[in-house]
């Protein structure tokens, strides 16, 4: 079948390890469910996969993506929940010490077809394209439980989003002024600060700005690059949720700062399916749907994980069949 796969880990150059070719069409092993591909999205972690990371050389080649939807052999559509657990496993699905995700190691969403555990799959709305649909498992499930889990807020409150037009920031965005709060967004360029603000921000500011009056969440996903400022931009007793560093994890932790004025620091990884099954449901309410910044045929993947490792995406870019 055909697929977009990483042949070998490459850590200093990823894209040479990325093929776009034919690959075995997978056994569907009991209580696992074949899912056609219509769509699906990339994520960073695709490239952390051709890079190596969190995956064993053995386990390659790997066919990437974490993300996707489609159809069941029935016809049913639906999305991929990309947390699959250990079998027996009961509680929450991302405190699961053996989860793995697609492309770690079983193969991935970025083929004719994939295979996952039933569970792993949730029916998907008819108001959501399958592309749109193809973006919640990973980045939008993120952004939901970061706000509606992690941070605590009530509507009316402030939200500072660092990074502007990342596929967890734009989520962030929208489903923040959806729900009530007021949504402020740093950015490094003019352009990506113009899309945080046709997403709904109610006022963008340069990376690193002082700010009008400090935050009551900073949402982080960049790392080292923000994380002074975002320690810096938080009232007393105010709270990061952080789900990602892509500028590096190393950052000066700022810990006079986080014990003076009682700052809180908060985890925060993927999501569960129940809380992926509520994130469908919030957008059917709503009628928010993911700003997708392009859409492109399976044929032409290089090209948008180009656009990822050079930081030119702007929201969310979808694959398709």
């Amino acid at each position: 079948m055909f697929a977009v796969y990483a042949s070998e880990p490459n850590a200093e150059k990823p894209l040479d390890s990325l093929v776009i070719g034919e690959r075995p069409e997978p056994e569907v092993p009991e209580g696992w469910v074949r899912v056609a591909i219509k769509a699906a999205s990339l994520n960073m972690h695709d490239l952390w996969t051709l890079r190596g990371v969190g995956i064993k050389p053995e386990q390659f080649p790997m066919i990437l993506g974490c993300d996707g939807a489609g159809t069941l052999d029935d016809g049913t559509e639906v999305v991929l929940h990309s947390v699959i657990n250990a079998p027996g496993w009961q509680g929450d699905d991302t405190l699961d010490p053996k989860r793995t995700l697609l492309t770690e190691k079983h193969q991935g969403s970025f083929a004719e077809q994939v295979v996952v555990p039933a569970r792993n799959v949730v029916p998907k709305p008819a108001g959501l394209s399958f592309a749109e649909a193809s973006t919640m498992g990973t980045a939008w499930l993120t952004a939901y439980r970061m706000l509606f889990v992690k941070s605590g807020l009530r509507p009316g409150q402030t939200m500072l989003v660092q990074g502007a037009s990342g596929g967890v920031s734009t989520a962030l965005i929208q489903l923040g002024r959806a729900a009530g709060f007021r949504v402020w967004v740093t950015g490094r360029s003019e352009e990506k600060r113009a899309l945080a603000e046709n997403l709904g921000a109610h006022q963008t500011f340069e990376s690193g700005a002082r700010l009008p009056e400090r935050v009551d969440a900073v949402f982080e996903t960049v790392g080292k690059a923000t994380w002074s400022h975002s320690v810096k931009s938080l009232k007393p007793g105010g709270i990061i949720v952080v789900s990602g560093s892509t500028s590096g994890p190393d950052a000066h932790a700022e810990l006079q700062r986080v014990f003076f004025l009682q700052l809180r620091i908060a985890g925060s990884t993927m999501g569960t399916r129940d809380e992926l099954n509520d994130l469908l449901a919030y957008l059917e309410l709503t009628g928010v749907r993911p700003h997708i910044g392009a859409e492109l045929p399976f044929t032409e993947a290089e090209t948008g994980f180009k656009n990822m490792l050079d930081g030119e995406t702007s929201g969310k870019v979808v694959f398709t069949h």
